[in-house]
């Protein structure tokens, strides 16, 4: 989910090149400023909870892999990852991460590792999870899909079968370092609703233009039967890239889906990136750190 090459000196021509880092005091940072994130309980459930699945929710140590989401890909600076500010494995005292909720501050910066890689596609995740069993993390979230269906066209998506086979071998490797560790599957987020929110936005749409995920965003205002077909096309290739997620978790005894949580979340424009208008700001990571939570935590899977 991520531009390319010269979208950097192109930012200059629609006239955002003097837009700065993450601000506090920037009302366009994405963070709601008379509602913070909102915390979870600092003690960890007991592991008790789901003693009857096998399910451990207390966690302790967290390895993310995935794509720009959670690299937190323009969530602080245009065209740069924020790992900082990462849903799964962040510091950011504003997000309160997935490491930070279930090990607190302390514990997770010894205890989380990030091994995402902004612009990865499925194909790729097999070699980010050799990486996450090398540290033995008791679990691993994963995050990853986007890149498979924002592609520069509909033709160029991956195929669902090489996405499931690519996802396979992911837990087979995995297994093959660390066959005790927990999996957490975050669904591919809407890309569909993302384009509807962010099409409201005149600088987003000129910044889309630069190539972010042409195959959704390209020409967002055009709702002719072309466009329409094009982007049901996109949206229909989550969907089954979504359920490949779940039915390829549900055989892994030691694997939780999100139940479509993510792909079904309604971010609004605060939970946007100011820079892409498509990305996860601050403020959207620590949506995504809140569905985690709550599904990691929980006694039973979600539906």
């Amino acid at each position: 989910m991520r531009t390319a090459g010269a979208a950097l000196s192109a930012l200059s021509l629609v006239g955002v090149a003097a837009l700065a880092g993450c601000s506090s005091g920037d009302p366009g940072d994405g963070v709601s400023r008379n509602a913070p994130a909102a915390s979870s309980p600092s003690v960890s459930p007991s592991p008790s909870a789901s003693a009857a699945s096998g399910w451990n929710p207390s966690p302790g140590s967290v390895a993310a892999v995935g794509d720009s989401i959670t690299r937190g890909f323009d969530a602080c600076s245009v065209l740069a990852d924020c790992p900082e500010v990462s849903w799964a494995t962040g510091s950011d005292s504003l997000v309160r991460s997935l490491a930070v909720r279930l090990l607190g501050a302390s514990k997770a910066a010894d205890r989380s590792w990030n091994h995402a890689v902004s612009g990865a596609r499925m194909v790729q995740l097999p070699e980010q999870m050799a990486l996450a069993a090398k540290e033995r993390p008791e679990l691993v979230t994963v995050m990853m899909g986007a890149n498979d269906a924002c592609r520069d066209s509909v033709r160029l998506m991956t195929p669902v079968a090489d996405f499931r086979a690519s996802f396979e071998a992911s837990m087979r490797q995995l297994r093959v370092g660390a066959p005790e560790a927990q999996v957490y599957v975050s669904s591919v987020p809407d890309l569909k609703r993302l384009w509807s929110t962010g099409r409201l936005n005149e600088t987003g749409k000129k910044i889309w233009e630069l190539g972010i995920c042409r195959s959704m965003l390209a020409d967002a205002d055009d709702l002719g039967p072309a466009a329409v077909a094009r982007r049901d096309a996109v949206q229909d290739r989550v969907v089954a890239y979504n359920e490949v997620l779940r039915d390829v978790c549900a055989k892994d005894r030691h694997c939780r889906y999100d139940g479509g949580a993510v792909f079904g979340f309604r971010f609004t424009g605060a939970q946007l990136s100011q820079w892409d208008w498509f990305h996860p700001s601050r403020d959207g990571q620590a949506r995504l750190a809140e569905i985690a939570y709550r599904n990691i935590t929980a006694a039973e899977p979600p539906a």
